[in-house]
């Protein structure tokens, strides 16, 4: 096969372009570093086990997607690149109701027959929640999950660049055009400059629109806005404590040096709106502390704002355009796109040198984003 052109290097895109240099391909990964990434705003949470969300096709993705982490991350390692962001670390999810943890332990075992890297399922008193948590308030219990696990979005795709770079990837900073004669895509310009390739994979998130609409596809996707605090413990190590999943709609992650990393808005209608607000600054620090109470003398570090990516149907799509030769997109994770992104960019590798996938993939056609 010939070049391959990948446009955006958020985490999908950084992994198609890995997945391809590392089978020998050459590659042009070119991204314009748009203010408002996904990827650079997210702190994610690997534990996608417990979710109630009913839709098949979405589990199976985000299954894969938790299962394939600890083999991506041996791979990188094996091109010496090691500072990936992820930590299997356990997860908790928290609620004061006991029925409730009953039946998230009962959902999460029954998973665990098809999904053994979920590990131990447990639930925890208070008391043993708080042992292993110290800043959650009082009354609460969970479900531990050994499995779970936590990853820095912006370190796993920068490991995924460096180590596509050293294999031979050339990295263009701009904004890309598709090149289109006659329903062909043969390649892209960035900034006055062409490059030309065999195939084009369009990895671009919330501004995918933007990049199709003049060759003439109204993909359908919209931008979901995120914000995203962090906040530091000075002199606590939390390196090693569990990812935390509250009741609400919030999560909780802890790094290294005291990160606390606790989020985030859900904010439809404000595509592109890189702001950071006191309605979501109040939303999200308010909420922590109802349940996390001992986070009330912690330092505010910064807020980072992101837009997540979502189709029609709110799953993510992979494939061919339909009426356009050498293209192929990815798109539509929403707020799973860490736990699925690198998967799913090993997978658009495949399907753009006619491979075989491990995803039916054909559960997420892209004409699902084009109605």
């Amino acid at each position: 096969m010939g070049r391959v052109i990948v446009i955006g290097s958020g985490i999908l895109g950084a992994s198609a372009a890995f997945h391809l240099a590392s089978k020998g391909e050459s590659v042009v990964l070119v991204d314009r570093t748009e203010v408002g990434q996904a990827t650079n705003a997210a702190a994610g949470i690997i534990c996608p086990w417990i979710s109630q969300r009913r839709n098949k096709a979405w589990y199976e993705l985000v299954k894969h997607g938790a299962r394939y982490y600890p083999e991506l991350v041996d791979k990188l390692s094996s091109y010496g690149v090691n500072h990936t962001g992820y930590r299997k670390v356990g997860a908790l999810s928290l609620h004061t109701n006991e029925e409730k943890l009953r039946q998230m332990a009962d959902r999460t075992i029954k998973r665990r027959e098809d999904a053994p890297e979920i590990g131990e399922v447990n639930i925890l008193t208070y008391e043993e929640t708080k042992e292993v948590f110290p800043l959650v308030a009082e009354g609460y219990g969970a479900v531990y999950v050994s499995g779970g696990a936590r990853v820095d979005g912006r370190l796993m795709r920068d490991a995924l660049v460096k180590a596509a770079v050293q294999l031979g990837t050339e990295y263009v900073s701009g904004n890309a055009s598709l090149v289109c004669e006659d329903s062909r895509v043969s390649g892209v310009v960035v900034d006055g400059k062409e490059f030309e390739a065999d195939q084009v994979l369009v990895t671009t998130g919330a501004w995918t629109r933007e990049v199709l609409e003049p060759v003439g596809v109204k993909f359908q996707v919209s931008g979901q806005k995120a914000q995203i605090v962090h906040l530091e413990l000075p002199g606590v190590d939390t390196s090693k404590w569990p990812v935390v999943m509250p009741p609400n709609n919030q999560y909780l992650v802890t790094f290294e040096d005291g990160r606390v990393v606790v989020g985030s808005t859900h904010e439809d209608h404000k595509e592109f709106d890189t702001r950071v607000t006191a309605g979501g600054l109040n939303e999200i620090i308010g909420k922590a502390l109802e349940v996390f109470p001992g986070l009330e003398e912690a330092t505010v570090l910064e807020t980072r704002v992101g837009f997540r990516p979502f189709t029609l149907d709110f799953l993510p799509v992979i494939g061919p355009v339909p009426g356009l030769k050498g293209v192929f997109v990815a798109n539509g994770l929403g707020a799973s796109g860490l736990t699925s992104g690198p998967f799913l960019g090993s997978e658009l590798a495949k399907l753009a040198l006619g491979e075989e996938t491990v995803l039916d993939v054909s559960r997420y056609l892209v004409e699902g984003a084009l109605r």
